[in-house]
């Protein structure tokens, strides 16, 4: 006979209540079958646990041990149930969620993290500063759960929700003349006759390719002067007179003395932003995330 949950949950009912028939309705048995399960649980053992007597029921010195092994044992077993019903309600575990540079710059992304740790407070959560091509990867290899990118549709065993439009605005010295004029805004075509500072297509943001849209459809092919990694260093090129630049309006927080950013008449100027995950991914956690940056 191998030992099984319900001989310590007997055990401990006899021990607790030092009388078979009270252990008995407690347990909701009769008490012929208790009886037996006890001696089962002795003959395994190869101890006395109860000494017994006509009139009472007492615990023998290795009964005594055993009832607090016992009942370290079923708190363990409460524990562990209780970590896995957790765990399927996505309270516990952990969440990896990769950003683009950019992304803590919209409102709604910390605002949606502080909104998740209030939420799940036992969740580790993993923030991962990574382009957008970087998060495919990872997403597929398993490296991350949740995914934040701007402007590529991811590929096809991933998902995508789009969660809102950053407008792009052109990035102009202070003291250039359409920036300024009296006018909110600019065309495209103002721009033809520019050297433009642009993102390397490597950097994975959509905005490289954006803008060679974008210059076509105002008619001209952009002389392009200078091609950087980072917005920060696009933003100090444009200080230094190496050209104009075009980045999502949510950029414009990095302040470089000497720039304007002036947004553009253009309803097709703007940059997606997306929440991506795996397709058939069942955890919670990654649908909790999600509904809460969409409500966001």
């Amino acid at each position: 006979m191998g030992i099984e949950l319900r001989h310590l949950r007997y055990f401990i009912a006899v021990a607790d209540e030092l009388h078979f028939g009270r252990a008995a309705e407690r347990l909701g048995i009769s008490q012929p079958p208790l009886s037996q399960q006890i001696r089962d649980l002795e003959e395994h053992l190869g101890v006395r646990l109860l000494r017994r007597t006509n009139r009472r029921v007492e615990l023998t010195d290795a009964g005594r041990a055993y009832l607090d092994a016992a009942r370290d044992i079923l708190g363990r077993v409460d524990v562990a149930g209780d970590t896995a019903r957790r765990a399927e309600r996505g309270e516990i575990g952990e969440l990896r969620v990769a950003f683009t540079r950019s992304m803590p710059l919209i409102e709604r992304f910390p605002r949606t993290i502080r909104a998740f740790r209030e939420a799940f407070p036992a969740v580790r959560l993993v923030l991962l500063e990574r382009t957008t091509l970087q998060q495919f990867e990872c997403l597929l290899d398993d490296r991350q759960d949740v995914g934040l990118i701007r402007g590529v549709a991811p590929p096809a065993p991933l998902v995508a929700h789009k969660l809102v439009d950053d407008p792009l605005v052109a990035v102009l010295r202070a003291d250039h003349p359409l920036a300024t004029r009296r006018q909110a805004s600019l065309r495209m075509e103002e721009l033809a006759e520019e050297s433009f500072v642009v993102f390397t297509r490597a950097s994975g943001t959509g905005i490289h390719d954006q803008l060679l849209t974008l210059c076509r459809q105002a008619g001209f092919m952009p002389r392009i002067a200078q091609e950087a990694g980072e917005s920060s260093t696009m933003v100090g090129l444009v200080a230094a007179g190496m050209g104009v630049a075009i980045l999502p309006r949510s950029l414009q927080h990095v302040q470089i003395e000497g720039v304007a950013y002036i947004p553009i008449a253009s309803p097709d100027a703007a940059s997606a932003l997306y929440i991506t995950h795996r397709r058939d991914d069942p955890s919670p956690l990654v649908r909790a995330f999600t509904r809460l940056i969409r409500k966001a």
